[in-house]
């Protein structure tokens, strides 16, 4: 059976589920299976892209995240932003179910481990970001983001008084026809990858 035949057959909840948890773990295993020196220039190639892509970070908050099971690792970036009068902010996982709170975070600041061990920041005040840049395990063409599947970022998403620019970021690879996105899914303004879906996997 294709891919887009099982998509297909998709209806109930319980088989929604039991979807994007496969997928979750097909494309968790095929971005593992990129090599790290693959990963790491892609990883600067999306960083370049994401600088000509948000423009002046002059007075802006960019909530970045700590780098997980393969994910773009756009930690080095997080100097550039700073350097353009940016601030970095990362999220937090407070409580399951609930929304994420961004704590204000500069390289070098202590950390703590979080939720499946990542880490984030040991303290500082609560920020709300400009910019949110969201690691991707999936994305469809109308930019619909799949996840872990704990719904923090559409949860905080909905919640924050004023939508950020959103930015999901991953590889090229990652790409599929539709996540079937439900009423809560929110998509991501942008997607960024190191290069264009149509093209080679990155």
């Amino acid at each position: 059976m294709s891919q887009q035949a099982g998509q297909d057959r998709v209806t109930g909840t319980s088989d929604l589920s039991r979807w994007r948890k496969a997928e979750r773990e097909r494309l968790i295993g095929e971005r593992l299976a990129i090599a790290a020196d693959a990963r790491q220039a892609m990883s600067e190639r999306i960083a370049v892209l994401l600088s000509e892509t948000i423009g002046d970070l002059e007075g802006r908050t960019v909530s970045l995240y700590w780098p997980f099971r393969g994910e773009p690792d756009l930690r080095p970036w997080m100097r550039t932003v700073i350097a353009g009068g940016g601030r970095i902010a990362l999220p937090v996982v407070i409580e399951k179910a609930h929304p994420l709170v961004f704590r204000a975070y500069a390289p070098g600041d202590p950390l703590e481990k979080g939720v499946w061990n990542i880490p984030v920041p040991a303290a500082g005040p609560p920020v709300i970001p400009d910019i949110v840049i969201a690691p991707l395990v999936g994305f469809d063409p109308q930019n619909y983001r799949l996840g872990y599947g704990g719904g923090f970022f559409d949860r905080t998403l909905a919640s924050l008084p004023a939508k950020p620019l959103t930015i999901g970021v991953g590889y090229a690879m990652q790409a599929v026809p539709t996540i079937r996105p439900q009423p809560y899914d929110i998509p991501m303004d942008r997607i960024v990858t190191a290069t264009p879906v149509t093209g080679s996997p990155g």
